[in-house]
């Protein structure tokens, strides 16, 4: 154990030495590795084949610059990115994110939990993730298609159906995802799945945008049933108010829960007589708005209270999913939360949760689901939608969510599975990480060093 200590803290080093000025992804891999010191202390051969070293150096990364006019004819420039980061289990698979936070950093945090979340699914996927640090809010359609096209001038010379599948993030929806699209479409002269998350006239999916909110909550559903529960009565904090928060406020509605919380930059509405039917519909209404705040909704709902600057974590509730972004839920809160008696903490986002955060869920026996395992159903949808798109066939919704029920279902039995294999039952985070990484590294050391 002391060796495996060692060496933990010693690829720590060099992976903060190597990749410099990169703290997310720095958090990223820490995460991950030191869950998996149980799996390399019984196989050995993954420390043999440099597996660790090999995985969190991404295949290739692509930086490009992406120049574009606005509605006035100014000419404006931002940098594009895509990471490829490994394809051992299938062809890289990851969204692209437009957001002014995006940089290296971001993308290979996002990319590497990319990697175990793929393999998590059992589809053939692997790990990437691209974006720009391009801010849509505000902007017209034209202004947002003029930068897609100009994006995808360059981007399109690196991905395809079978080498690398690109899929929305934040800032990139269905609008951003049909430019792209068009214009791959225009310069390969071909019709193919290269994209996921289309419209359902031209190879999309049915309940694609949902998934990962469904997801989330067939997730936190399983881990409620182990303690002899599920959602009915009980009260919910969710972050954030896109997809995903608006998905994970659908299913929890029909499973019988109430949502009581949704969040933006500015603050968190609190809605004591529960987020839902045309409340949940305005939620569509107000991403649409492109303003990317959510106080029009106290507003809009007289009964409904903001607090401006704030976020939802200290309000009583029985499960708290934060569907946000990474970080937003810091050990000040996670200390609400245990005080509160919060039963199930379900990751909706990518690593929301900071590691302080974790550590003091964990030490209270609060149930803790990382992001790579409980949010995995929006890559596990964009996985069916490659399917479909393949056979040239659609699935009905019942269909898909029934698929992607099954696909949950079967990630939660995994983890707990995988936890308890090695030493660490109802551990879920460190079910995820290591159910994750050894499928992936078993496919690495089959097909040889390359």
């Amino acid at each position: 154990m002391a060796t495996m200590k060692k060496y933990y803290a010693d690829f720590l080093e060099f992976v903060k030495t190597k990749h410099a000025g990169q703290p997310e992804f720095h958090q990223a891999v820490e995460e991950v590795v030191i869950s998996l010191i149980p799996c390399l202390e019984q196989n050995p051969i993954y420390l043999k084949e440099k597996i660790l070293e090999r995985i969190v150096e991404p295949d290739r990364i692509y930086i490009f610059r992406v120049p574009w006019t606005d509605d006035k004819g100014e000419i404006h420039v931002n940098r594009g990115y895509r990471v490829e980061f490994n394809n051992a289990i299938g062809p890289y698979k990851g969204g692209l994110r437009f957001h002014p936070t995006v940089n290296l950093s971001v993308l290979k945090f996002l990319g590497f939990e990319q990697i175990f979340k793929n393999s998590l699914t059992t589809l053939p996927m692997g790990g990437g993730k691209g974006g720009s640090d391009f801010d849509p809010t505000g902007k017209s359609d034209s202004e947002v298609m003029r930068f897609c096209q100009s994006f995808m001038n360059e981007l399109f010379k690196y991905i395809g159906a079978n080498i690398d599948v690109p899929a929305g993030d934040i800032g990139v929806g269905g609008r951003e995802i049909g430019y792209l699209f068009g214009q791959f479409k225009k310069l390969t002269n071909s019709f193919e799945g290269v994209l996921t998350g289309k419209g359902l006239n031209w190879g999309g999916s049915l309940i694609r945008p949902e998934a990962t909110g469904y997801g989330v909550v067939y997730f936190a559903q399983e881990m409620l049933k182990t303690k002899g529960t599920d959602f009915k009565g009980k009260r919910v904090a969710v972050s954030g108010f896109g997809n995903v928060a608006w998905g994970a406020v659908a299913k929890v509605n029909h499973l019988g829960g109430k949502v009581v919380t949704i969040s933006g930059p500015d603050g968190f509405i609190l809605d004591e007589d529960g987020i839902k039917d045309e409340k949940w519909e305005y939620m569509l209404e107000l991403r649409a708005s492109n303003k990317n705040i959510v106080e029009p909704y106290a507003k809009k709902f007289k009964k409904a209270k903001f607090f401006k600057g704030q976020r939802p974590w200290g309000v009583k509730v029985d499960v708290c999913l934060p569907c946000a972004t990474q970080n937003e839920l810091n050990e000040k809160d996670a200390k609400e939360i245990v005080k509160n008696k919060v039963m199930v903490v379900c990751e909706g986002a990518n690593m929301p949760c900071t590691p302080e955060a974790i550590e003091l869920f964990l030490k209270n026996k609060i149930m803790y689901a990382p992001g790579k395992a409980s949010n995995a159903g929006g890559v596990a949808c964009s996985g069916l939608e490659m399917t479909q798109n393949s056979i040239r066939l659609s699935w009905t919704a019942q269909e898909v969510d029934q698929k992607l029920h099954d696909i949950m279902i079967n990630i939660h039995n995994t983890c707990l599975k995988t936890a308890e294999k090695y030493g660490h039952k109802g551990n879920y985070m460190v079910g995820a990480n290591i159910a994750g990484f050894e499928k992936v590294a078993k496919a690495m050391i089959e097909q040889g060093l390359v």
